[in-house]
């Protein structure tokens, strides 16, 4: 049976617009999965992004919080080096005002057995046979006084040991409180017995006590000296 001119035109309508909404649909499938995709990788780049800049914020907090513990570390620092330098600057004072008083010793009545003190003990840490003495230009007279009693004194000591003991000539520098030096007769060895070294070694034996008592003891310190 022939087929007519009507039924070819309404076939080819039929089959253009099928092909008309299969094409509609793939294009918008195509649509929805490059929308789809570009979601995704809008996401995953927004997360990437997102992450980047929690890493660097982060960062830049632990480096600021990091420079703040320097700077209280640095203000902690200083303000104990300068505690510390107050106080060994009052440790100085303290003992430069006890170096100053070291001069009533030598006007009291107690100086002279002092330098006889002094010369026994420094001819028992030598004990050589021939001894100088060395003292202050003023403290001359008083110290060829005490000698007598100073070399018996060392002879009971020593169990009968003698040496013979001369004041020199050299005298002690000006800036000596007072007391006195001995020196072997070759002048290799000595011994210091002035009152300002018996103030240093007497001082840095018990600094630490020293310290104590003027601004108590530290609770960072385990063990005392």
């Amino acid at each position: 049976m022939a087929v007519g001119h009507q039924d070819i035109e309404r076939q080819i309508r039929h089959m253009t617009a099928f092909i008309e909404q299969e094409a509609k649909e793939k294009a918008e499938e195509i649509d929805a999965k490059s929308e789809e995709e570009f979601n995704v990788e809008k996401s995953r780049f927004v997360q990437k992004e997102k992450l980047k800049l929690m890493s660097y914020y982060e960062k830049k907090e632990k480096a600021l919080e990091l420079q703040k513990k320097i700077q209280r570390s640095n203000l902690q620092n200083q303000s104990r080096l300068q505690v510390l330098k107050s106080r060994d600057d009052h440790v100085a004072s303290l003992l430069e005002e006890t170096r100053h008083r070291l001069a009533d010793i030598t006007s009291s009545s107690r100086y002279d057995q002092f330098l006889e003190d002094c010369v026994t003990q420094g001819l028992c840490q030598l004990l050589e046979p021939a001894v100088v003495v060395r003292c202050r230009r003023q403290d001359a007279d008083r110290v060829q006084q005490v000698l007598s009693k100073a070399q018996s004194e060392y002879g009971r000591i020593t169990n009968g040991k003698t040496t013979t003991v001369t004041v020199g000539t050299t005298f002690l520098a000006a800036d000596v409180s007072g007391g006195i030096e001995l020196y072997s007769k070759d002048g290799r060895i000595k011994v210091a017995n002035t009152l300002d070294s018996r103030l240093d070694m007497i001082s840095g034996q018990m600094l630490p006590q020293i310290r104590t008592a003027l601004f108590g003891r530290n609770p960072n310190r385990r063990f005392d000296d």
